[in-house]
């Protein structure tokens, strides 16, 4: 499997199984948006950073709220959350998709802005062996908030998303105090290449995007 990040939340997994896109932006954010050509579409919620499914390739099966799915052997599953800590009231739902492929269950956390999971949650996410997390606050939980969220799941990989970076115009705070909290020396690269076999036995593994 591997695994691109094109900046904002959003990612591209390639694997044997097909190849899933999940929160494509739009240009008026100031970065090049990803042509889609891919198998699978997620939408995390419909915010023009995180759903430009305008040109979606029509055979594509395009995924955009909470529930259970499947194509070409890829399961996904919606889990609903919160967009802000009001239950929504500020920012409105949000969904947190977990996705089997592989034999590896990678969660991406979308725009996720509650303080922690609630119980209810934390079961429907299970075990994770990949996690996707906004650390850049402001829209979405903080760098401190992020580490709680992290120890709250222990997943085997914790990648970092949604902060700011060069070009990107919407105001978010950089990765640096969430790494400087996180106290793990990151593993930089611009595309993951990960099997089941190659996932970390023990410690959690921070994986940087440049």
């Amino acid at each position: 499997m591997t695994i691109t990040w094109f900046g904002q939340s959003c990612f591209r997994i390639e694997a044997k199984e097909g190849s899933i896109l999940i929160d494509p932006f739009s240009k008026d954010i100031g970065l090049k948006p990803p042509k889609i050509k891919d198998n699978l579409v997620l939408v995390s919620h419909h915010h023009y950073d995180h759903a430009n499914v305008g040109e979606i390739n029509p055979e594509a099966f395009l995924i955009d709220g909470p529930g259970e799915y499947e194509k070409q052997g890829i399961s996904v599953r919606g889990i609903q959350s919160f967009h802000d800590k009001s239950g929504g009231k500020e920012r409105g739902l949000n969904t947190i998709y977990i996705i089997k492929v592989e034999d590896m269950i990678v969660c991406h956390l979308g725009d996720f802005g509650q303080d922690k999971f609630e119980e209810h949650q934390l079961e429907d996410i299970g075990d994770i062996d990949i996690l996707m997390i906004p650390v850049g606050g402001v829209y979405t939980i903080d760098y401190k908030e992020a580490i709680n969220v992290i120890s709250q799941i222990e997943p085997k990989i914790v990648i970092p998303m949604h902060y700011k970076i060069k070009d990107l115009n919407i105001n978010l705070e950089g990765p640096e105090k969430f790494l400087k909290e996180i106290g793990l020396t990151p593993e930089k690269t611009d595309k993951l290449k990960i099997n089941k076999k190659t996932l970390p036995a023990e410690e959690t593994k921070l994986i940087l995007f440049q």
